[in-house]
C-alpha cells in the first residue's frame, strides 16, 4: 500500500442484521441525512432493495445512479472486489461504502473479503450489526448464528426499541453485551442512528486547522426535512445515539510503548479512533495516520508534510465510554521532557509496527473472525 494514500481511503462498512431487522430503513435515513456526503451503497441480495425510495431489482450487476448522489449496486459477494475497485476510483468521488449484506448471509465472509482485499483506496471501516429488539428472542431460537455475528461486530444497532417496554430494552442490552462485549451498542427507533457512526468524522484535517471536539450535531443536517409516516410525530427528532467523542492534540510526541498499551486496552464501547501520531525521535522521518474501528487496527506511516507543524492529532468516538478517563491516559502516553532528551530504544518501535500493512498475510492476520 502507497501510505501517502491514506487521506483518501473509503471506509468500507459491512452493515447485516436478519430479515426484518430494520437494515433498509437504517439505510433509508443514512442517505437522507448524508449531509453532502456521496454515498455508494452495494446491495449484497437477491430480490428487490428499497432505498431511499427507489427499487433496485435484484438481478446481479444492476446498477442505478441516484439523483441524491448516491449509487446502488446489487451484487453477488464474488463481484465485490470489482465494485469496490470501481467505486473507489478518485472520479467517482465516493465518501462511504455501505454493503448491505442478505438478511441470511454470514457477514465475517465481506469482512473477510476486504480485510484481505488489497486495493489501497478503500479501508475496512466495521461491521455493522442490526438487531430487532422486540424480536431478540426469537431470532436467536430461529437463528443460533445470531450469537456468533454479535460477538465480532463492531457496532450493534438495537433497533425497534420503541416496541419493547424500558425493561425488556435493558435486559436486551445486557445479553447483547454479554454476546458482544467489544461492540459499540446504541439504541434506536426506526433505524435512526447519527450518521456520524458510519461516516468518516475524523478526517484529515487541514494543516492550518486543529481538529476540534467533534459535534454530531454538525452531521445531523434535521432543518427543513419533511418528516413523514412513521417518522414523524416524537420520533421526528430523537437523536437515539449516547455517543461522546474524545480530541486530543498534542505537540508533544508520544511513546510508542504507552500508546499501543493503550489501544491494546481500549475500552469496551470505544468504536472508532483515527488521526495522526508523532513518535517523534523513534521514527523523526514519518508520521502515522493510524484507523481503528472495534478490533480493527492499523498503522500508516507516511512523510511528514514540508511545513507541517509536529504534533498528535486523534478523535475518539465511543458509547459509554469516559471521555475525561480517556483524555488522561493519552496524556500518559506523550513523552516526557526528559524522556524527549535520551537516545530513543530502538526496539521501542516494534508494537506499533506490528500493524503496519506489509504483505496481504498481515490483512489475514488481522481478520477479526
Amino acid at each position: 500500500m502507497n501510505p501517502s494514500t491514506t487521506s483518501d481511503q473509503i471506509p468500507v462498512v459491512v452493515l447485516a442484521g436478519f430479515l426484518g431487522s430494520g437494515k433498509t430503513t437504517l439505510l433509508n435515513h443514512l442517505l437522507r441525512r448524508r449531509a453532502g456526503n456521496r454515498i455508494a451503497v452495494v446491495v449484497n441480495d437477491f430480490g428487490a432493495v428499497e432505498i431511499d425510495a427507489m427499487t433496485v431489482a435484484g438481478q446481479v450487476g444492476s446498477t442505478v445512479s441516484l439523483g441524491n448522489g448516491c449509487l446502488c449496486c446489487a451484487v453477488d459477494a464474488s463481484e465485490l472486489d470489482g465494485y469496490l475497485e470501481r467505486l473507489s476510483r478518485p472520479a467517482a468521488r465516493i465518501d462511504l461504502i455501505v454493503i448491505e449484506a442478505s438478511g441470511l448471509a454470514e457477514p465475517q465472509e465481506l469482512v473477510r473479503m476486504i480485510l484481505t482485499g488489497d486495493n489501497p483506496r478503500t479501508v475496512y471501516g466495521g461491521l455493522v450489526q442490526v438487531v430487532d429488539a422486540a424480536e431478540f428472542d426469537a431470532t436467536r431460537d430461529r437463528h443460533p448464528e445470531t450469537d456468533r455475528h454479535l460477538a465480532i461486530a463492531d457496532l450493534v444497532v438495537l433497533n425497534k426499541t420503541d416496541r419493547v417496554t424500558a425493561a425488556e430494552h435493558e435486559r436486551v442490552l445486557g445479553v447483547i453485551g454479554t454476546l458482544g462485549p467489544g461492540a459499540a451498542v446504541v439504541s434506536a427507533s426506526y433505524g435512526r442512528i447519527d450518521p456520524g457512526l458510519l461516516f468518516d468524522p475524523a478526517a484529515r484535517p487541514a494543516e492550518d486547522e486543529k481538529i476540534r471536539q467533534l459535534s454530531f450535531e454538525d452531521l445531523r443536517a434535521d432543518e427543513g426535512e419533511d418528516h413523514t409516516g412513521e417518522d414523524a410525530g416524537e420520533h421526528a427528532h430523537h437523536p437515539h445515539t449516547g455517543y461522546e467523542s474524545v480530541s486530543y492534540d498534542e505537540p508533544a510526541a508520544m511513546d510508542p510503548r504507552r500508546l499501543m498499551a493503550f489501544l491494546d486496552s481500549r475500552p469496551e464501547g470505544l468504536y472508532r479512533v483515527k488521526g495522526f501520531v508523532d513518535f517523534g525521535a523513534a521514527d523523526p522521518a514519518n508520521r502515522y495516520a493510524v484507523h481503528a474501528v472495534g478490533r480493527f487496527l492499523r498503522f500508516y506511516p507516511e512523510p511528514w508534510p514540508r511545513g507541517a507543524e509536529r504534533r498528535t492529532q486523534l478523535v475518539l468516538i465511543g458509547s459509554g465510554i469516559d471521555p475525561d478517563a480517556l483524555a488522561k491516559e493519552l496524556t500518559v502516553c506523550a513523552v516526557t521532557e526528559t524522556e524527549a532528551a535520551t537516545a530513543p530504544d530502538e526496539s521501542a518501535m516494534w508494537g506499533v509496527l506490528r500493524y503496519v500493512r506489509s504483505e496481504p498475510a498481515a490483512e489475514e492476520a488481522a481478520d477479526p473472525t
